[in-house]
């Protein structure tokens, strides 16, 4: 994420806020090409923004509690803004967007790095349960509402989560947009509104705290196996050979390439070859 968030193109004297920044670890990454006395690190968690005040790279950097959708900064603030990892813990993401918007100045970008809506059963299940995950078509529409242009969208994760995606699972996104005009943004919401008054329901709460807790084991074992299976599962080259040989003198054959291990070879008319490579997912 550290590398990901500077795809927004920071440099030495722009002005960045870091929103849900937490221990500041995209903001290690941001403060290589920033002037660390011109970024902000925002997040609701005391704890966590004490971690992020222990470490040395970060200690000119401003550290700050506040809320994502409610940002303390005046409008046409910030060059950059950037939100990694915490979209998923938003009671409205949009209006947090639409804050993003409010605080860039014309011509400033913002960088949003978050979780995609599995497509996997038991992993939609734990995300539904859980926070939001939200699918990437509303990534988009949320930077559009705002009044965001040159919104793009790039998938993100390991390389063994990436390619055709037979498990189901995307592992996140990241999503960039412009703002091209000065000022708020053109979305309306109203007030913010936030029921806090109604008292927590202990057995739902634990029910939640279990489901959480099954959840955060599933999600560490999952990229587990999947890095697990890319490292054991070898990687196949399928090669189709098109041959005019006459069909009875036509077989299947075994081929060594050095390096490659080789799933099949399978003779059929024509005189051409064909070469497709595929993962064994």
């Amino acid at each position: 994420m550290r590398h990901l968030s500077l795809l927004i193109s920071v440099t030495g004297n722009m002005i960045v806020v870091d929103v849900g920044g937490g221990t500041g670890f995209t903001t290690l990454g941001i403060v290589k090409h920033v002037d660390a006395k011109n970024v902000t690190i925002l997040d609701q968690s005391p704890h966590q923004l004490a971690k992020a005040k222990q470490k040395e790279p970060l200690k000119d950097c401003k550290i700050i509690e506040g809320d994502a959708e409610d940002l303390p900064f005046p409008t046409d603030y910030a060059d950059r803004y950037v939100s990694a990892g915490s979209i998923e813990y938003w009671p409205d993401p949009q209006r947090g967007i639409k804050e993003a918007y409010r605080v860039l100045k014309i011509g400033g970008k913002a960088c949003l790095i978050g979780p995609v809506h599995p497509t996997f059963w038991l992993s939609r299940f734990f995300a539904d349960v859980w926070m939001l995950f939200p699918k990437e078509e509303e990534y988009i529409e949320w930077f559009q509402k705002a009044g965001f242009k040159d919104v793009q969208l790039k998938r993100i994760g390991p390389k063994w989560y990436r390619g055709v995606r037979r498990h189901g699972l995307i592992m996140g996104c990241s999503v960039t947009g412009v703002k091209p005009a000065s000022g708020d943004s053109p979305l309306q919401l109203g007030p913010k509104a936030e029921d806090v008054s109604k008292p927590v329901n202990p057995f739902g709460f634990f029910l939640r705290f279990i489901l959480g807790a099954m959840a955060a084991t599933y999600y560490v074992l999952v990229p587990i196996y999947m890095w697990l299976k890319d490292q054991i599962v070898p990687k196949v080259l399928v090669i189709s050979v098109k041959s005019s040989s006459p069909p009875e003198k036509q077989e299947n054959v075994n081929c060594i390439i050095p390096g490659v291990p080789i799933r099949l070879v399978h003779v059929i008319p024509s005189p051409s070859v064909v070469v497709d490579e595929s993962s064994a997912l």
